[in-house]
């Protein structure tokens, strides 16, 4: 096979200029995206310029203890990216705390299972594997959690009164929001069930594209890419029920009643997102 084709700055710049484009539209459409695609870019172009400097000189140097700070960095900003774009979040540290807690426990559990028992690299946690499957479990958990959230809190607000009828029914606080539960659960996970039913009919993923343009024989490159579709599904699974599940309970009080003052109510503003 060739090998890969290096791109250079001029390349990129015209790849921005597809961004340029959209920006532009955006801006004769009313739509209030110019400022979010522009430093939404700029994000992409100093993040992935600074990440890249820090794995070269990671994998330069295996040494676990910047493999967790680079971890709990992005679980971090994970955790923020969360609740970031939630029209009703949870106040204070549990807006925070909810979605970086599921993640932790899905995100990490399910990761080190892979590099122990699958993966089995030498020493388990070289940061070539483990920063990467790290890295597209956090992405692939955080849309989830974030997109669970946001169903969970919105319809609790908009159906806050028959949630109210329904306890005062008798039913209790687990009954009465066991449908918004399920459906908030059902929508962060239909964006991974939709991803793996297509995959290699509609879309190639970014890990075996990646590979594939690397030169590594495609077979291979579709054996990792399986094993990562299953990865954040479950990841995305468990960590989105572990937060709607928690969440939900979290609405109400110790009395079972409904407690919304626990939601910030401020209207999202695309403006606002970075």
């Amino acid at each position: 096979m060739n090998g890969l084709v290096m791109l250079t700055a001029a390349d990129l710049s015209l790849a921005a200029l597809l961004i340029l484009a959209l920006a532009t539209l955006s801006l004769l459409m009313g739509l209030g995206l110019v400022r979010s695609l522009v430093i939404a870019s700029l994000r992409t172009v100093i993040q992935l310029i600074l990440i890249g400097l820090v794995l070269k000189a990671v994998f330069a140097h295996v040494n676990p203890l910047w493999i967790v700070v680079i971890a709990l960095t992005m679980l971090l900003v994970a955790g923020r990216e969360v609740m970031a774009r939630q029209q009703r979040r949870f106040q204070g540290w549990w807006g925070f705390g909810l979605g970086a807690t599921a993640m932790f426990v899905s995100t990490f559990t399910i990761t080190v299972l892979v590099l122990l028992v699958i993966v089995q690299p030498v020493p388990w946690y070289t940061p070539q594997y483990a920063i990467p499957l790290l890295g597209m479990m956090f992405g692939n958990t955080m849309n989830g959690i974030a997109l669970g959230l946001d169903q969970l809190t919105q319809q609790a607000w908009q159906q806050r009164a028959v949630i109210e009828a329904r306890l005062a029914l008798g039913q209790e606080s687990h009954q009465a929001i066991a449908e918004i539960r399920r459906d908030s659960v059902r929508t962060g996970l239909i964006p991974m069930i939709n991803a793996m039913a297509t995959a290699g009919l509609v879309s190639l993923p970014g890990m075996m594209t990646g590979q594939i343009l690397a030169g590594i024989d495609p077979v291979k490159a579709v054996n990792y890419q399986i094993l990562i579709m299953f990865m954040v599904t479950a990841g995305t699974g468990f960590g989105t029920i572990a937060a709607i599940v928690i969440g939900a309970r979290h609405l109400f009080d110790v009395r079972q009643r409904l407690r919304l003052e626990r939601l910030n109510s401020d209207e999202y503003h695309a403006d606002r997102e970075f």
